[in-house]
């Protein structure tokens, strides 16, 4: 089984869906909650690899955001 949809499919669960790694899953600096952030996730899904990345950025240190002003 290559992603966890096709466990389900197959097996009707995802009990029986092991992730596996490849030279291809890297860590990611995108912050959590972006659509950069989100894309990659739903990457490592379809390519059977786990969602979580040890080198996966773990805070917003760095980052800057839109203000929006106060009418």
């Amino acid at each position: 089984m290559r992603n966890v949809f096709q466990a389900i499919l197959e097996c009707g669960h995802d009990e029986d869906f092991t992730p596996v790694t490849s030279s291809d899953f890297n860590g990611t600096d995108a912050p959590a909650g972006s659509k950069a952030k989100l894309d990659i996730l739903a990457q490592r899904v379809m390519r059977g690899e786990p969602l979580w990345h040890p080198e996966d950025r773990s805070d917003y240190s760095g980052l800057t955001g839109a203000i929006r002003p106060r009418n």
